[in-house]
């Protein structure tokens, strides 16, 4: 019998450089520093940007010193302005659309990170319970996400980002059940040897893990929604369970080949 390709449920959400304009590289800004090898304003293509939309420093951004772009994200937001919201035309070709490209940009890019965690929840078997609502919230999210560049720029995506989070919670809630280790949600634990604290299938939503110890732990379906991983030492740990881990939290982290990751995210090169 012949196997079938798997389908992946979250292309849509993954980012395409080929299809954007390089919004990322033009429309925020960023500050010399650890991250940044140069300060840059916003709206100011940044000097590595290529003719053709692509980072021509793309293979060395580490060594280079841009470590911070490698651990951004934008869930597949820069396409689809890119190419649904604004026709396929970009900001070099007319520059009158310059400002709305650079303004929808955070919009849609959290409009697609809430589709990232809402798709999550959809495969949790645990979160059946929920699963109209969570449909529901897909179904609106897809909806804001076609809406024009003026809908975009005038919405208040912080609102809806709030009901999505409460929504999510009770997901979490659901998953961990009764096993559920302890709500650390926004806790400090910079620099933190947690490795014999109780994290198993905890509540580390928006948690500061900064440099945090976790070799070796097994996380079981812990809550890492926002939670930040710059440096956190995850090397030999398990974090294949955790809900609502991201592709930018598992750049930020120091793992090794050891490291368990969910199937849906690609090992960073780094790590090797």
């Amino acid at each position: 019998m012949t196997e079938l390709p798997l389908i992946d449920e979250r292309a849509h959400l993954r980012a395409d450089c080929a299809s954007c304009a390089g919004l990322c590289c033009v429309a925020p800004a960023f500050a010399a520093s650890a991250d940044f090898a140069i300060d840059k304003p916003a709206a100011t293509p940044c000097p590595n940007l290529r003719a053709d939309f692509r980072c021509g420093i793309h293979a060395q951004l580490r060594d280079r010193g841009f470590p911070g772009c490698t651990v951004f994200d934008c869930f597949g937001a820069g396409q689809r302005i890119t190419q649904q919201t604004f026709g396929g035309r970009t900001w070099r070709e007319a520059p009158e659309l310059a400002r709305a490209q650079f303004a929808v940009l955070p919009v849609m890019r959290q409009l697609q990170e809430m589709l990232w965690y809402l798709a999550e929840a959809a495969e949790r078997p645990a979160a059946a319970p929920l699963q109209g609502e969570v449909t529901a919230a897909r179904r609106r999210t897809e909806q804001l996400t076609a809406g024009s560049a003026d809908d975009l720029e005038g919405m208040d995506v912080g609102a809806w980002r709030a009901e999505v989070g409460d929504l999510l919670l009770r997901v979490s809630e659901l998953v961990r059940g009764r096993s559920r280790g302890p709500d650390r949600r926004n806790a400090d634990l910079i620099g933190a040897d947690l490795r014999r604290r109780k994290v198993r299938n905890a509540g580390l939503r928006g948690a500061y893990l900064i440099g945090a110890d976790l070799r070796g732990l097994d996380l079981g379906t812990a809550d890492l929604l926002g939670a930040d991983l710059r440096a956190a030492d995850v090397r030999g740990a398990d974090l294949s369970g955790c809900l609502f881990l991201t592709q930018p939290q598992v750049e930020a982290a120091v793992g090794d080949a050891a490291t368990r990751i969910p199937a849906v995210l690609r090992r960073p090169a780094h790590w090797s």
